[in-house]
C-alpha cells in the first residue's frame, strides 16, 4: 500500500520533538498494510542497533520491540534452553503468514496493534512478560502486557511513547506450558488462543485467554482449579461485551471455544496432580 501522506521519513537515532501526525515504524507489515490517512511522517526504529534477544544473568529473556518474528521463532527453535521454548514456535505459527512476513513482522509491532488475534500478545501474557515503555523525554517506565493491551486495537502507549522491550522472567521460562488454538476457517485467523502454565516452584498453574476476547485475561490459581472453578473464574471476569465480535468469529462461539480450550489446557497441565483443588 503506497502510503501518498507520507512527506518525510527520519532515522529515529535523530531524537526531534514529535509532532502530530508521527508514527513510528518498526516493520512496516501493519502501516503498509492499508490507507493511513492520519500520518505524515514515520521514525524509523530500524538502524536503532538493538540487540534482538538478550539473555540475562537472572535468567530472563529480553526481546527487542524490533525483533522479528523469524529471529524469535529461530532463537525459540535452537538457542533457548528453557522448559518453555514450545511456546515461541507455537504462538510464532499462530500467525499463518507468509516467510515474506515473518522476515519483516516485529514483536513489538504485534503488541502495540493490539488486535486480539496477536499471537505475540499471547506469548508474551502467557509467560508474565512486561513491557519496557520509553517516552519522548528518555524516561522509562513498566507495564504488564496483560496491562499494556487494554482492548482491540488499544494500548497503554501514551502520545510519542515507546515501547523498546519485552521482558520475560526466569521462572515462566522454565514452567511446563499448553498451547490450544482455533480458527473458524481451515487457514483463518485465531478465533480463540488458550495457553497454560505451571510454575516449576509452587505448582501454581495460569491459563491466558487471548484472540477470543479484546484483550488478554490471565487467570492464576495457587492450586490447579476443578473445571467448575476455571470456568467460573472465566464468566466471573470476562464481561460479556469482552468477547470479540467481528467476521472471524461471533462472541458466543468464541466464549464457547474459549472455554473449552481452557478446559483442555487444564486437563493437560493438571492430568499427573492429584487430587485437584475443588474435587470430590
Amino acid at each position: 500500500m503506497d502510503l501518498n501522506t507520507i512527506t518525510d521519513v527520519r532515522d529515529a537515532r535523530r531524537r526531534e520533538p514529535w509532532r502530530p501526525g508521527d508514527a513510528w515504524l518498526g516493520g512496516g507489515t501493519y502501516l503498509f498494510s492499508e490507507p493511513q490517512p492520519g500520518l505524515r511522517r514515520l521514525i524509523d526504529l530500524g538502524r536503532m542497533g538493538w540487540e534482538p534477544l538478550t539473555r540475562h544473568t537472572d535468567g530472563s529473556l529480553e526481546i527487542a520491540a524490533t525483533c522479528t518474528i523469524a529471529q524469535l521463532s529461530r532463537y525459540g527453535r535452537k538457542s533457548l534452553d528453557a522448559r518453555a521454548a514450545p511456546l515461541f514456535e507455537q504462538c510464532c505459527r499462530a500467525f499463518l503468514a507468509s516467510f515474506k512476513i515473518w522476515n519483516m513482522a516485529t514483536v513489538g509491532g504485534n503488541l502495540c496493534n493490539a488486535l486480539p488475534a496477536g499471537p505475540m500478545i499471547s506469548l508474551a501474557a502467557a509467560l508474565d512478560g512486561t513491557c519496557l515503555l520509553q517516552a519522548q523525554d528518555g524516561s522509562l517506565r513498566e507495564a504488564k502486557v496483560v496491562d499494556f493491551v487494554l482492548g482491540a486495537g488499544a494500548n497503554d502507549l501514551a502520545e510519542g511513547e515507546l515501547l523498546r522491550s519485552v521482558t520475560l522472567p526466569a521462572r515462566a521460562l522454565e514452567c511446563r506450558t499448553a498451547f490450544r488454538q482455533v480458527s473458524l476457517y481451515g487457514l483463518g485467523r485465531s478465533g480463540a488462543l488458550v495457553t497454560g502454565t505451571v510454575d516449576p516452584v509452587d505448582g501454581s498453574l495460569a491459563v491466558t485467554v487471548t484472540a477470543a476476547t479484546v484483550r488478554p485475561f490471565r487467570f492464576w490459581f495457587p492450586l490447579p482449579p476443578s473445571r467448575e472453578r476455571l470456568a467460573a473464574a472465566i464468566d466471573e471476569t470476562v464481561a460479556p461485551d469482552a468477547w470479540f465480535d467481528d467476521i472471524h468469529g461471533l462472541p458466543e462461539w468464541r466464549r464457547h471455544m474459549g472455554l473449552r480450550l481452557a478446559e483442555e489446557v487444564r486437563r493437560e497441565l493438571t492430568s499427573s496432580r492429584r487430587p485437584e483443588e475443588g474435587a470430590l
